[in-house]
């Protein structure tokens, strides 16, 4: 099975996928909250691609690199913080965050325009 034909996948689609037993991924959302699957009306759980893509990572932190279920709470939480972080623009006469600032400043001024 192709990840790319795809949007939902159910319990058992993502057993194949991720080669994880439905039981173990049943437990594994009770540990891991980030892990939380879409319900169909029915009650079913709806796996998305990012889905998929968190159980293999949990996978590989816990049969790969041998971290407890703690540990590898402790890395997702990490790995999320860093995510979050803006990137850092570099300020001076001449840089592309300075033509950025005032583009967008523009832009407000037309809608503010527009607005009276």
């Amino acid at each position: 099975m192709e990840l790319d034909d795809k949007n939902y996948f159910s319990i058992g689609e993502a057993e194949k996928l991720t080669e994880v037993k439905p039981y173990i991924l049943r437990y594994w959302e009770q540990e891991f909250r980030i892990l939380r699957p879409a319900r169909r009306t029915s009650g079913q759980r709806k796996y998305t691609r990012q889905d998929i893509g968190l159980i293999l990572k949990i996978k590989e932190l816990l049969y790969t690199k041998e971290l407890t279920i703690a540990g590898a709470k402790k890395f997702l939480i990490e790995e999320k913080r860093k995510r979050k972080k803006q990137p850092e623009l570099e300020f001076g006469i001449e840089t592309q965050s300075v033509d950025l600032l005032k583009k967008t400043k523009k832009e407000l001024e037309i809608i503010l325009d527009l607005l009276k």
